[in-house]
């Protein structure tokens, strides 16, 4: 498997796009146009233009921007701080600081105060950034289909084994976009909905979707496009084939419940059993699954999103996530320093029941100088932090394309690897779905905790202890810090509720229940005063 970088350097994709609004006005504020004099025609003249075109669809998921600073995709007016305007620092915010597994110590940083107390409003430059970042990633793919279709590559004469790969690319940018509205649909429930036919700058608004026809609309993308997408394990490293397709399939449907009302564990299943069909298997080591040259894990990773030290340079990304945890010495993180800012509740440490990693190696805390419990939110000295993001190789090493300061990671970020399909598949069957077993889903459990100790199977457990909490259980210990704790908390009833309470959640010390509408995410008021088609989310 070849390796894809997505080191666009300073390609200028022409998009003549605005935002998810697209609305005149909007487009006045938040422009988009092109400061350059390059266009669609200049860069998709060639199948080589198309492949770089391709790789600013995979680098929008890296990027800030075309430069390192200065440059951003997403304007100063919605995001301030441009080291916060990349998908995965917002996604990644929003989907753990709201949890028990990270808290973030910069207590003035824009969108911070809020996330963790579950309090905040529907003005918050995190997650109105979030939705502007994921429109601006869908306005890439759309452009992007629209420039390889099939006239397109006739009228500039391209045919052949070219067009063939050129369709690729299109199924690629469909994947990324359906991507990108599961984004949308978990996070903001009723978003609206553009795609390659919407005419920018028309007089017809996007219209709002309701979160269950979003669902039918994801569904339907990922099933019309899976065998134009390469075979599982075929395509480039970092680019998107069939087993990413079954990979987003199966976690679309254990969510479906809370998506839609209606269970779809048999179908979570079904997908879970074509990736483990595929040739996937675990890495033999938990602690190489996040560190600098995790591209060579290519029997676990389904998809990543690539990051390189000299070229994808921006401060969010694994960056963020290699100097943000607190205390973490400069020597362990491969980093120049940290910046003092993430930490974990005592309750997440808790389901750790040997805190030192020394059984359990996924228990990768930092803990000198660092109190277990979190007695003040904004303290950076309260609460543990973690090591599993580190800069350096298996053996120690500096990081394959590290920059000279150190300041930017060359760690790839999973997406979707074998570890979550193997515990989708084992709630799946938890939760009543056919066509898996009991059987097979502790095995499954059993394989990562044989990992998780060293090769040991003094962790493995029985059939009597796989019950849901336990699942939800070891999806923290296993998932921790992979931007998936939020979804997983709310499909088990406990993000909101007070079946599970972390310290500050509620904004009290000791957790508190909150209002069930903080399960969803406010749609932006500059998005509402834009475009009248669009509702706020009930409660907002």
């Amino acid at each position: 498997m070849k390796d894809f970088k997505t080191t666009y350097g300073t390609l200028k994709v022409a998009l003549l796009a605005c935002f998810a609004m697209l609305a005149t006005a909007s487009c006045n504020k938040l422009d988009l146009t092109p400061t350059n004099d390059l266009t669609a025609q200049d860069v998709f003249d060639s199948p080589q233009g198309y492949k770089q075109a391709l790789a600013k669809v995979y680098g929008a998921f890296a990027l800030t921007g075309n430069a390192t600073t200065g440059q951003q995709d997403i304007p100063v007016e919605i995001i301030k701080d441009e080291g916060n305007s990349d998908f995965l620092r917002l996604y990644w915010n929003l989907q753990e600081l709201t949890t028990d597994e990270a808290a973030w110590s910069w207590q003035s940083d824009a969108g911070i105060q809020g996330l963790h107390e579950l309090s905040w409003g529907s003005v918050n430059s995190i997650i109105n950034g979030l939705y502007y970042r994921s429109y601006y990633q869908i306005t890439v793919c759309n452009n992007f289909i629209n420039e390889s279709s099939d006239a397109n590559l006739s009228r500039r004469g391209i045919s052949g084994a070219d067009a063939d790969n050129i369709r690729l690319y299109r199924a690629e940018a469909r994947f990324l976009r359906a991507y990108q509205y599961w984004v949308l649909m978990d996070l903001y429930a009723n978003p609206p909905m553009v795609t390659e036919n919407t005419v920018i700058g028309g007089k017809d608004l996007p219209k709002q979707i309701q979160r269950k026809d979003l669902f039918v609309y994801i569904e339907s993308e990922l099933k019309a496009l899976e065998n134009d997408l390469a075979a599982a394990k075929t395509n480039e490293y970092g680019r998107a084939d069939r087993a990413a397709a079954w990979a987003l399939l199966s976690r679309l449907y254990l969510n479906a419940e809370v998506y839609t009302g209606t269970a779809r564990y048999t179908d979570a299943i079904t997908y879970c059993n074509k990736i483990t069909a595929a040739g996937y298997a675990l890495h033999n080591n938990y602690r190489e699954l996040t560190i600098a040259d995790n591209h060579l894990n290519t029997d676990e990773n389904i998809l990543t999103i690539n990051y390189d030290g000299t070229s994808t340079q921006n401060f969010g990304g694994t960056t963020y996530l290699m100097h943000g945890p607190a205390a973490v010495p400069a020597d362990v993180s491969g980093s120049n320093g940290n910046w003092g800012g993430l930490r974990i509740t005592q309750n997440f440490v808790n389901l750790f029941a040997d805190k030192t990693g020394a059984t359990d190696t996924r228990a990768q805390f930092y803990t000198a100088g660092q109190t277990m419990e979190m007695t003040d939110l904004y303290l950076s000295t309260a609460g543990y932090s973690t090591t599993k993001y580190r800069n350096k190789t298996r053996s120690g090493g500096p990081a394959p394309h590290q920059d000279a300061a150190k300041d930017f990671s060359d760690i790839d970020f999973p997406l979707f690897r074998l570890g979550e399909t193997y515990l989708t598949y084992a709630e799946a069957v938890l939760r009543g779905g056919t066509g898996g077993s009991l059987n097979v889903a502790l095995g499954y459990i059993n394989s990562l905790r044989t990992r998780a100790y060293n090769g040991s199977t003094a962790g493995n457990v029985g059939s009597t202890a796989l019950s849901l909490d336990f699942i939800l259980d070891e999806r923290g210990r296993e998932l921790y810090y992979e931007a998936v704790r939020r979804t997983d908390l709310i499909r088990f009833g406990k993000f909101t509720t007070s079946a599970y309470l972390w310290a500050w959640k509620g904004g009290v010390k000791a957790g508190a229940s909150v209002a069930n509408k903080y399960n969803i995410f406010p749609l932006p008021p500059s998005d509402l005063s834009a475009n009248p088609n669009l509702i706020q989310n009930t409660g907002y």
